[in-house]
């Protein structure tokens, strides 16, 4: 039986070529390399000698992406490794300066598709770690955490007015052992109104508290001015308002950058219908002074 699932399609791909413009003889990063989508695309752009340094935590997607840029030989260089190591990675594969750098923040469809992983509301689990070295899981927090602490957790990283409501059915209820028991106990103690399920926001605040997702963008970003050479440009897609927000802030108050996208580019119409994950993407781009 073939468990392997569909790699995600790159979110705002012709954008992110169009924003880095990469020439042969460059050298770039993809520090969220996922599945190797933008990756290949890269690499295509910057031929016939231009170069791939990718960075992952998730080991089945560098198993993906490493398929995906075979091609490419030597050209394409992987890691497993979180971006927040990238200045110390880019060192050591003497990667430093490079021509420009892509951060992709976003859950991958292939993460988001496989049931193993805890991700979305019908799986079996309730994992959710991008990367399985890490200790700290969904069903630690949502199964011994106190009913105060889930609920600013779920407020402030899910932006949740019902943080209270679902803080308390769920030590009502707990333990939960599959990310499907805990979405459909949101749902029947807050009800449905609409297209979004009412547990979409929990999950986020579960997904970025296990992963340190806001205290890592926080972590790279000063990094990337140490690893981006003068005139080299940075591509950074967000999916959710905090992420948008540390991203544009960080561009606003930090003079080694000349931001480009004074607005951040976000999916067409025919994009979404195409890509559905991709509608919240929103990509902002500055170079490097």
């Amino acid at each position: 039986m073939d468990n392997r699932v569909k790699p995600h399609v790159p979110v705002l791909l012709a954008e992110v070529i169009h924003a880095l413009a990469p020439k042969g003889g460059g050298k770039y990063i993809d520090g969220t390399v996922g599945a190797g989508g933008h990756a290949e695309a890269l690499l295509n752009a910057a031929a016939p000698d231009g170069k791939l340094l990718g960075l992952d935590g998730d080991a089945e997607a560098l198993r993906i992406a490493r398929e995906t840029l075979r091609p490419f030989g030597e050209r394409a260089i992987l890691i497993r490794s979180n971006f927040t190591r990238l200045e110390m990675v880019a060192a050591e594969q003497h990667w430093i300066p490079c021509d420009g750098a892509l951060l992709d923040f976003g859950l991958s469809s292939m993460q988001l598709a496989n049931p193993a992983r805890g991700f979305s509301f019908q799986s079996e689990t309730l994992d959710m770690r991008m990367d399985d070295r890490a200790e700290l899981t969904a069903a630690e927090i949502v199964n011994t955490w106190d009913e105060a602490a889930l609920a600013d957790l779920i407020y402030l990283y899910g932006e949740e007015r019902l943080a209270r409501k679902i803080a308390r059915l769920i030590c009502e209820q707990r333990p939960f052992h599959s990310a499907q028991s805990l979405a459909n106990a949101i749902e029947r103690g807050v009800g449905r109104r609409g297209k979004i399920h009412p547990a979409t926001r929990a999950f986020q605040a579960l997904r970025l508290a296990v992963n340190h997702e806001l205290e890592n963008i926080e972590t790279v970003l000063p990094q990337l001015e140490r690893v981006v050479g003068p005139g080299g440009r940075v591509a950074l897609i967000t999916f959710h308002s905090l992420e948008d927000r540390i991203v544009k802030n960080f561009f606003k108050t930090n003079a080694a950058w000349r931001n480009l996208t004074k607005h951040p580019l976000q999916p067409t119409y025919q994009q979404t219908r195409e890509n559905p994950r991709a509608r919240s993407a929103k990509l902002r781009v500055a170079e490097r002074l």
